[in-house]
Order: C-alpha cells, then sequence, then structure tokens
C-alpha cells in the first residue's frame, strides 16, 4: 500500500499549508484529521482485515509459543493477521542505510536491469522476518517495518502483556543478517549484528532512533560495512518508561555475569587441556577444538554451535534432515590472499540465511537436526583423506552401532572397528568411510576428546563411559556457558522456515529456459530440434525416484520407468539419457556443465534419423529456499548401420 509514502506526503502538505497561514504549531490531532479527511486512515482499515475473537480466546491463543513467521515477497499473506490485541509488540523501523562504502563506485541500476541486492534478515525469539530486496548502493534504500511480539517464555507469564519491568529482564537481541546476493545468484554474508532493542524501554514517547553501525565479517570484522538507521517503538505504548540508568545497570550487570561465567570457563578449560596433555605428549598434535571462532571473530566454546533443532513439519525423518543439510552449499570462508585456510564457523542464522557454509557448519546444523528427531548425536572433528581437517557427524544407537553421516552429502557410513590384536587369518572389515583420524567429540552438553592410543577413525572404539579411551569434559562446565540462556552472549536459536519456492512454477520456468538453451546450441550446430513431449513427461518418475533415493536411500521406481521408455520407443530405434543434479536455477549456468559431459553432449548434439529430444526438469523444494533440481536429457533416434 506504501503508507509510510501516503503520510510522508499528506505531512508534507499539511506542514506546508499551516506554515503559509502562521498558524499554532502543528499536533497529533491536527495531522490525523488531515489523514482522515484525505480517506486515507479509512484506505488502510479497508485493507486490514480483522477476526472477531473472543476475549478468552485471545487469550487461549496468547498462551501458545509464537510459531516461527518469515517475511517474504513470495509468499502469499493470509487474510487474517493474527495480532493480539493483549501481547506487546516492537514495531521496528529501518529508515535506510549509508555510508556502505564498498558500494561507492556502484552505477546507478537501469530500469528493469539485473544488479546486486542487499537483504536484511531478522530474528527475535522464535520469528524470523525478511527485507525486500534492494539494490546495492552507497546508501541503500531499506525502508521496511518489522512487528516483533514479545513475550515471556514461562507458561504463568506468556498470556499477560509485558510491562516494562519483564521486557527488561528479555536479554534476547534481535540479530540482524545483511545478506548480498550478486547477479548470478550468489550470496555473501555482508554483516551479523545483534541489537539491544531495550533502549526504547526509556524513551519518553515510547519511541527511539538509533544509528547500528554494522562490521564486517570473517577477517574484516573491524571493519565498518555500513550504517543502518532505526526506528523503534512500543505497541501499545508503556503506561510508565524506566529511566536510561536501569537499563544500562541491568545490561552491565548482565555483561559481569556473562564474562564471570566465561572466565571460570576458560580457567577450567585450560586445567583439563594441561591434564589431557599429560596423559600422552602426542596429544599436543589431535585435533582437539574446544573453541571456534564466529563471523564477528568471537572466540565460543564448540559446544554453543550445537542446540536441539526440531523442525517441526516442515522435515519429516533424520535422513530428509541429512538431505536438506547437504544441499546447502559448501563454501570456505572467503579470504584475501593466498596462506593457510581459514577457518570460520558461523551462528545458525548466519548460516541458514546465507544458504551456504563450510563443513562445520554444515556439521553443526545436522547433529542439532538429529539431536532434535531424539537421536544421539555429535559432531566429530578430525582428517579426511590427504590429511584434510574435517568436521562430521555420528550417532550412537541404542545397541552400540555407530553411524558416521557425511554432511555435505547425506552419505551415512557404518563404523565397525578394526581389531589390531586380531590374529593375522581372522578376516577384518574393510572401510568405507573417508574419514582418517578423530580428535574429539561434542554435543550442546557433552566434550569428549580421544586418549586412545591411536587416533585413526578405523582403530577407534567409541565408548564414551570409559574414561581411559576418552577424556570427557565437566558437563556443568559445558553447560555454565552452552545451555541456552546460560550466558548473555550466546546467539538465540532461529527455527527454521519453510520454502518460499514454487516448485512446479520453478521447474517449468527452469525447463523452457533449458529447452530454449538445447534448441539454440544445436542451431549453432546446424541441427534442427524436434522436441518430443510425452517421452519428456515420462523422465519425470526417473527424477522422482532418484531425490527419493537421495532422501532414504532406498531405490524403487525404477522397472516403471524403464517399461515406459520400452514402450515409448519404437523397435529400431536408441533411447539416451543423462540425469544430472544441481543446488541452484541458474540455466545457463547449468547447461554450461552439462556440456562439460561428453554423455550429455552427445545427447544433445545427436545426429541420425528420425532424431527426437526431450529434457525434463523437477525442482524439490527444502526448508530455508534450499533445492534439489534434477534436469535429464534425453533422446531417441534410429539406429542406421
Amino acid at each position: 500500500m506504501d503508507i509510510h509514502g501516503k503520510i510522508r506526503g499528506v505531512l508534507a502538505e499539511t506542514l506546508q499549508a499551516e506554515g503559509d497561514r502562521g498558524e499554532r504549531p502543528l499536533s497529533e490531532e491536527d495531522f490525523l484529521t488531515a489523514l482522515q479527511r484525505r480517506g486515507i486512515v479509512e484506505e488502510a482499515m479497508k485493507e486490514l482485515s480483522f477476526v472477531n475473537v473472543t476475549e478468552s480466546q485471545i487469550e487461549a491463543d496468547a498462551l501458545n509459543t509464537s510459531q516461527p513467521r518469515l517475511s517474504e515477497k513470495n509468499i502469499t499473506q493470509p487474510k487474517t493477521m493474527n495480532i493480539s490485541p493483549l501481547r506487546r509488540y516492537l514495531y521496528l523501523q529501518v529508515l535506510g542505510g549509508k555510508a556502505f562504502l564498498e558500494h561507492l563506485q556502484e552505477p546507478e541500476p537501469l530500469p528493469g536491469q539485473v544488479c546486486s541486492t542487499l537483504t536484511l534478515h531478522l530474528h527475535f525469539r522464535n520469528q524470523r522476518f525478511r527485507s525486500k530486496p534492494v539494490p546495492c548502493a552507497c546508501e541503500p534504500d531499506l525502508q521496511e517495518g518489522f512487528l516483533l511480539e514479545v513475550h515471556r517464555d514461562s507458561p504463568g507469564d506468556a498470556g499477560k502483556m509485558a510491562d516494562a519491568t519483564t521486557m527488561l529482564s528479555i536479554c534476547d537481541p534481535v540479530h540482524m543478517v545483511m545478506i548480498k546476493t550478486d547477479t548470478s545468484g550468489d550470496t555473501t554474508l555482508v554483516s551479523s549484528y545483534f541489537l539491544d532493542w531495550r533502549s526504547v524501554l526509556s524513551a519518553p514517547s515510547g519511541k527511539t532512533t538509533v544509528s547500528v553501525e554494522l562490521l564486517g565479517v570473517g577477517s574484516e570484522c573491524k571493519v565498518p560495512a555500513g550504517v543502518l538507521n532505526i526506528k523503534l517503538e512500543m505497541y501499545p505504548p508503556l503506561s510508565e518508561t524506566l529511566s536510561p540508568e536501569v537499563i544500562s545497570t541491568q545490561q552491565s550487570l548482565e555483561r559481569q555475569k556473562t564474562a564471570e561465567k566465561e572466565r571460570l570457563f576458560l580457567v577450567y578449560a585450560k586445567q583439563w587441556w594441561r591434564e589431557f596433555l599429560e596423559i600422552r605428549p602426542s596429544h599436543q598434535s589431535k585435533l582437539v577444538k574446544i573453541f571456534a571462532q564466529d563471523e564477528n571473530g568471537v572466540n565460543r566454546p564448540v559446544c554453543s554451535y550445537v542446540r536441539v533443532l526440531r523442525a517441526g513439519r516442515l522435515l519429516e525423518s533424520p535422513r530428509q534432515a541429512a538431505r536438506f543439510v547437504s544441499l546447502l552449499v559448501q563454501e570456505r570462508a572467503p579470504v584475501v590472499g593466498g596462506g593457510a585456510r581459514q577457518e570460520q564457523w558461523c551462528t545458525m542464522m548466519a548460516f541458514l540465511c546465507r544458504n551456504k557454509g563450510d563443513c562445520e557448519d554444515h556439521a553443526t546444523l545436522l547433529c542439532s537436526l538429529l539431536l532434535g528427531f531424539g537421536l544421539d548425536a555429535y559432531v566429530c572433528v578430525g582428517t579426511k583423506s590427504k590429511n584434510t581437517p574435517h568436521t562430521w557427524v555420528m550417532t550412537c544407537g541404542t545397541d552400540g552401532t555407530v553411524t558416521f553421516w557425511e554432511s555435505l552429502t547425506a552419505h551415512r557410513y557404518l563404523h565397525q572397528p578394526i581389531d589390531p590384536e586380531a590374529p593375522p587369518m581372522v578376516p577384518q572389515p574393510k572401510p568405507t568411510y573417508p574419514y582418517r583420524t578423530i580428535g574429539c567429540v561434542f554435543n550442546h552438553k557433552t566434550f569428549l576428546a580421544n586418549c586412545q592410543p591411536s587416533d585413526s577413525v578405523e582403530l577407534c572404539v567409541f565408548e564414551f563411559t570409559d574414561g581411559s579411551r576418552w577424556k570427557a569434559m565437566s558437563e556443568d562446565a559445558v553447560r555454565s556457558v552452552c545451555a541456552p540462556g546460560s550466558t548473555s552472549s550466546l546467539p538465540p536459536l532461529p527455527p527454521l522456515c519453510s520454502s518460499s519456492v514454487q516448485t512446479s512454477e520453478a521447474s517449468n520456468q527452469l525447463e523452457l529456459e533449458m529447452r530454449f538453451l538445447l534448441a539454440e546450441h544445436r542451431k549453432d550446430l546446424g541441427l534442427a530440434t524436434v522436441w518430443d513431449d510425452h517421452l519428456s513427461y515420462l523422465l519425470s518418475s526417473a527424477l522422482a525416484a532418484y531425490e527419493l533415493e537421495r532422501c532414504t536411500g532406498v531405490s524403487c521406481g525404477n522397472e516403471e520407468f524403464q517399461d515406459a521408455v520400452r514402450r515409448a520407443v519404437p523397435d529400431g530405434h536408441t533411447f539416451k539419457g543423462f540425469p544430472i543434479h544441481f543446488l541452484h536455477r541458474n540455466a545457463r549456468r547449468a547447461f554450461a556443465t552439462c556440456l562439460r559431459s561428453p554423455f550429455c553432449e552427445e545427447i544433445v548434439c545427436c545426429r541420425g534419423d528420425h532424431v527426437r529430444l526431450a529434457v525434463r526438469v523437477r525442482v524439490f523444494a527444502y526448508p530455508e529456499s534450499a533445492c534439489a533440481v534434477w534436469i535429464m536429457f534425453a533422446c531417441k533416434y534410429r539406429s542406421v548401420l
């Protein structure tokens, strides 16, 4: 509706009119009268639709904890807005950005031109929102409003409207993540910022404006990325406000408490590490990772990166969760210049918004999801072939079976230890997994270092209760800094959001683009293109079977596909098919990759008698806009000897 634009226009007109008359200064009532006179209030009320609910119903709804919500341009918003008059809301308005100096030389985008964009993602107490993408500029035109519900978690207080004192005790920040998307669809993490919103509790009018300096990430975490102007407002307005001293004292106490807990944990970790080194001098070279740096350069215990994460109805099984995590692109932390690999772990919110990250981010997310599905899951830190550092996930069954989960591929491997004491003639299991050594394992409440004579995975025995094989950290010490709510510096856990991708539309669009590219390529070779739509349709069942196999590990439906193809291909004709899998929906990039395969090129450039071509695209949507894209090229032609 662009209500802000209309209001600004009316305000300018009214001020000008009153200024010309030279009368008394304008009051809020004069301004509201001017809006009503122009019919803007009436127009806004028509657009809003409210549900007639009784107060008891509202209270019953209010007891329910808020569901994850994502404000998306692609999602059709429901007709009725679930805004309870018994709840308190924080209205966070972004009034634009400035000093994004990296985009100083960025030219003004022409109308209709594809350009790089900036998107702001927000997370606050189980609610997630996303701004509309705006063109990259030194002063990006980020004009968005987000309505964040403020409520207590405890069942007794959840239904009541939060007062100023209650809200002062809510130390959860608003996590703001800025993402840049380039013209090819690649995403980059620009900034990750935790906003303490409680300054609004001392504002006399219930409104306050703050300028937030966003810092870069990784090696640039001390370099300013830009400034956002933000207006905070409480709805309904507070009956009594707090003094700024009370708020600053509360924040200071929280910081002191957190710093003391972190100091005590560091003292304990140093003592624990000294004891570990005394067991065996070779332990110095083992990959025992107690702390890891996040995107803001903050050192945090590795256990704090794992939480129990339930996906609601978005993921149905642990294997589907593994498939989802494997669809998030792997990308090492960018580093300026050469040298050793830069290791950077990410907060879960930054990883999900960017939809890409390194193996550590994948492993901690998969471990969190498997814990949510009730499995005994751990992140393993070690090496794979060529001595490359790597992280993966393992689960321990109640019967003692140990399963490794590769978070980058969703492959699962059963671990059977080799017995070095066994006689030479006794057959030993042959490892199928790519892992070589293991230094430590951890989850949200346990940290264990491998103190067996050999750190080789194939010789490793995963009996965590055996203190001679695994040295455990105190669970109380881990809980003091890693349990949810233990420290104010711990990033809150974001909920997963459902996909905004319309699979049938995306599949059709990509298929049309692939057809066009294939026909153009054949035209350049002087070949005509005749499509067989029936054959294209038959390829769907094969693509569905491939995705099902990746999800469940079980192959099915292949017999029906083969039978249908035999019926569609006449006697004396040859059929060739080439399936390929992608994590993106960029048609040109996908087609260029396909042509690098000699099998695909053979089909695309097929010459012969009565050549018919087919292409089928299936996009499978997962949470967080992750996609599995399957493309299959096929041709049939008369065999001429």
